[in-house]
């Protein structure tokens, strides 16, 4: 437990260079205390649940009060909107959550996402938000070097869920700015959001105990299928510098050009997932990898 929770730490201090560089300077004082607050309460509640196992609707109901608090003091939206927001947040909390199951891959998203944000406000002449996501995605790096299989070091709860806070975070801002939509956003961490979203939805509908740890993810998957976790977590890296160089390129295009990019993502994702679906043997998926 001692280095996971030195793995989450390491992590988070990559997240508070973020901050400070990318909203330091330009953001309302009240908003960045709330921001601080926020996600100093996520910070407490993963601390005690990769130490005590928290129920999962307690962190929930914390995760969307702190997200709901974040996004009132930082973006001017409507009702639906803010909902979009928090929801967002939320998700991607617990994208990396769920997807911090296998050595390297959560880490290596944040290297692939905050690397791909900061070209992107770099691109479009945002300095501060650039700078800050350059240095998360270095410090995710630096931790992926005793991360990468098979780990010494591991992230834990703590790192994870303060990397998906700073995704979502960053994402609501950077479409907020104009500097990137965040359907393209989304499609920087689509790895996660696919993968995750799909699990969860299939295992609603087939009344399963959904909060519960499983081994229904694809990548999950591929390693029981013999890929084992360096080559499934190489896979999954080819995959993230794809989405997220699509979505650079696709953030100086009109906006049907950027939705057909999209399409074309979408049914690549089908086709990668039927192709899981149809090959892989039946047998028990009840027990966690």
């Amino acid at each position: 437990m001692f280095a996971t929770l030195v793995g989450g730490i390491y992590t988070v201090a990559g997240g508070r260079v973020e901050f400070s560089a990318g909203f330091g300077t330009g953001a309302h004082g009240f908003a960045m205390m709330v921001v601080w607050g926020g996600l100093a309460v996520l910070a407490i509640v993963s601390f005690f649940d990769d130490a005590l196992s928290l129920a999962p609707l307690w962190r929930l109901l914390v995760q969307i009060g702190v997200a709901a608090a974040i996004v009132k003091a930082v973006a001017d939206l409507g009702v639906w909107q803010t909902a979009f927001a928090v929801l967002l947040m939320v998700w991607m909390v617990n994208l990396y959550n769920f997807m911090d199951g296998m050595d390297g891959f959560a880490a290596g998203m944040a290297v692939v996402g905050f690397g791909a944000l900061s070209v992107v406000a770099k691109l479009q002449g945002a300095e501060a938000p650039a700078e800050g996501c350059a240095i998360v995605a270095g410090a995710a790096l630096g931790f992926l070097f005793i991360n990468f299989p098979p780990a010494r070091l591991f992230m834990g709860d703590l790192g994870s869920t303060l990397l998906g806070a700073l995704a979502g975070l960053m994402l609501l801002v950077f479409h907020q700015e104009g500097i990137l939509p965040v359907w393209l956003g989304i499609l920087i961490f689509s790895p996660f959001v696919v993968d995750a979203t799909v699990t969860l939805i299939r295992r609603v509908l087939r009344g399963e105990r959904f909060w519960e740890a499983h081994r229904q993810h694809y990548y999950q998957r591929l390693v029981r299928r013999g890929w084992g976790h360096r080559k499934t977590v190489l896979a999954e890296y080819v995959l993230m510098a794809l989405t997220a160089s699509s979505a650079v390129i696709a953030n100086g295009l009109p906006l049907r050009l950027q939705w057909a990019i999209i399409g074309v993502w979408v049914l690549i994702y089908a086709v990668l997932m039927y192709a899981i679906d149809r090959t892989e043997p039946k047998e028990n998926e009840a027990a966690p990898v």
